[in-house]
């Protein structure tokens, strides 16, 4: 992982976080919403990986954790979580929440707890990931930052 560079994605970076949010079978329909602010980890111009926040007030949904799958296992995912979690509670986060379908015991090992989703405050159950986006299966966690 020493040739890897997290940085904040732009615009250019959207389609190329498409296709690997696309290969891990991971939400793209409202990618690039205005609200979202990723962190693309790259490897020269090739990104690897990926995570997003959207703001909600002083809440925010963590989402689009991707690694691609020949750098998995190597401590990217929980690097690309730490900067968000860094991002966030410098920006005034007190409550991060996510859904889940794959990774509970990753999120869990990084401080998350399981929670029911009508504990969500209503503008992070309002977006599309909580309306349309994640199954009504999805596990819903909850980290307090502040």
């Amino acid at each position: 992982m020493d040739t890897i560079c997290i940085e904040s994605g732009t615009t250019a970076d959207l389609p190329a976080i498409r296709l690997l949010l696309d290969a891990l079978r991971l939400p793209t329909h409202d990618l690039g919403a205005p609200n979202q602010r990723f962190l693309v980890a790259r490897d020269g111009s090739e990104i690897a990986g990926c995570v997003a926040l959207e703001r909600y007030g002083d809440f925010a949904l963590l989402r689009s954790l991707a690694v691609l799958a020949p750098r998995q296992g190597h401590g990217l995912g929980s690097a690309l979580h730490e900067k968000a979690l860094g991002f966030a509670r410098e920006t005034g986060v007190a409550n991060l929440f996510l859904l889940t379908t794959t990774a509970e015991g990753f999120f869990a090992r990084k401080g998350c707890a399981r929670i029911d989703r009508n504990l969500v405050p209503a503008p992070v159950q309002a977006s599309p990931e909580f309306r349309s986006l994640c199954p009504a299966r999805a596990v819903c966690m909850a980290q307090r930052l502040a």
